[in-house]
């Protein structure tokens, strides 16, 4: 006779088995539509294609720089005797900025006088002796015609002349070289005194009376200050690689800066750098950047006397007389207005989606990471270099979603342009995302959500 215990495993083990395949069988009816009691409705948001100006946008943040900006460094070395400015003075093309100790320099140059006085005595001497060389080899010429010397003799005669012409000579060019040299020094005793090159501001003063400097010609020698012109400042900011090509010079840009919150400056840009600036080279994180740099046209650092604004500088202000005092390295981000369409069919951004022309198991990853690169608005995005995706919107007619192949323009931060595809005025599908990049079809039934329809946006 069996253990009873034993029965009521193997009782057991059936049940567990059959539930198990019961589940399995309700999964797979499931999957395959036996147990649907009837078509299902989603529930979706939707907003009205419209008549739409369109600006796209390529952002970016940099430092604010003046346009131009002169670095002040001496020619000589020495100590800083007088200094005339401050930072933040205001000078004049060819004022006085600074002077450095011309001791050494004054030394030279009478050393070189000296020198030259010199080379000018020893001259006269080379003529002196080039004259008496002279007449001798013409008198044993003479002598040598009516053969009353020898030949030797007349040769050494004509040997010692032009010898003494090359030593005439040589004191000729030793007198050039001594005042060559007295030029220079001349000129090194006057660039010991420093003066403005232009007109502007003392931006920066990195030196104090009674310093020294290191003056080099062949290098750069100590950095003693900047003159900057304040009026003309710009903005230098990176632009990425992606959206490089959508910028150009005179595209006009709305500034923000860091100091001055709640207030939009306006510009425009004046130069696109060629080459790039490369980060993180050879890794993963490697990032492309194109330097650009955008003219501040908004009036600004006006807050100068009159004997100090500069000739053709702009005098009217903004609103309620602000003029805003722009520093070099303030903080700035910029809104660069690269195309604008006007008066064109859009629709939100999220309503566009995208669908594959054969949809294959597997791919739904691939279709969600295509969703998001549209979403994002970016026009370099994957979707555009991949000929099996099509993008489209849902229509809502008579609570029935149909599907539109639409072609896309430029877009901003919420709207994008609809080429092709939908006219102006029909109700489109906005969201959620998840039925919409997922889940709806052509022909699924929808229901308006209050929040979300066109109804209770009006």
């Amino acid at each position: 006779m069996k253990p009873k215990g034993s029965a009521t495993k193997r009782l057991i083990k059936i049940f567990g088995f059959t539930a198990g395949l019961i589940v399995l069988l309700a999964i797979a009816a499931k999957s395959l539509g036996w147990l649907d009691s009837g078509e299902t409705t989603h529930t979706v948001e939707t907003a009205r294609s419209e008549l739409r100006t369109i600006t796209q946008i390529v952002s970016a943040s940099g430092k604010m720089q003046p346009e131009t900006e002169v670095i002040i460094r001496p020619d000589v070395s020495g100590e800083i005797i007088e200094l005339t400015v401050r930072e933040g003075d205001f000078v004049r093309e060819d004022d006085l900025l600074l002077r450095i100790k011309p001791d050494i320099y004054q030394a030279n140059i009478d050393q070189l006088n000296a020198a030259l006085l010199t080379q000018r005595s020893r001259l006269e001497q080379a003529r002196a002796s080039m004259l008496q060389a002279q007449m001798e080899y013409e008198t044993r010429a003479q002598l040598f015609e009516r053969n009353s010397i020898s030949r030797m003799e007349y040769m050494q005669s004509k040997n010692s002349y032009e010898a003494e012409q090359a030593n005439f000579k040589a004191a000729e060019y030793q007198i050039e070289s001594a005042e060559a040299q007295l030029r220079r020094a001349e000129e090194e005793l006057q660039q010991t005194v420093i003066r403005s090159p232009a007109d502007g501001t003392i931006s920066l003063l990195a030196v104090e009376r009674g310093e020294r400097v290191l003056g080099q010609a062949q290098t750069a020698g100590t950095e003693m200050m900047r003159i900057a012109r304040m009026d003309q400042m710009e903005v230098e900011v990176d632009v990425n690689e992606n959206d490089i090509v959508s910028v150009a010079v005179r595209d006009t840009a709305d500034i923000e800066v860091d100091a001055y919150p709640d207030r939009v400056f306006q510009g425009v840009i004046t130069e696109i750098a060629n080459s790039a600036q490369v980060t993180g080279s050879g890794t993963a994180d490697q990032v492309t950047n194109y330097k650009v740099k955008i003219r501040v046209s908004t009036p600004h650092n006006l807050d100068m006397t009159p004997d100090q604004m500069v000739e053709g500088q702009v005098l009217e202000v903004g609103e309620a007389g602000f003029v805003p005092n722009f520093k070099p390295g303030m903080s700035a981000t910029v809104d660069i207005r690269t195309e604008t369409a006007y008066n064109v069919v859009s629709v939100p951004i999220q309503a566009v989606t995208v669908r594959e022309d054969e949809p294959e198991d597997g791919d739904s990853e691939d279709s969600e990471i295509q969703e998001e690169s549209l979403q994002t608005g970016d026009q370099n995005s994957t979707i555009e270099r991949q000929e099996e995706y099509r993008r489209v919107v849902f229509v809502v007619e008579d609570g029935i979603a149909r599907m539109h192949e639409v072609s896309t323009g430029i877009s901003d931060s919420r709207y994008i342009q609809i080429q092709s595809g939908i006219p102006e005025g029909v109700e489109v599908v906005t969201g959620s995302y998840r039925i919409l990049s997922r889940e709806l079809a052509d022909g699924d039934l929808v229901e308006v959500s209050g929040s979300g329809s066109i109804y209770a946006q009006n």
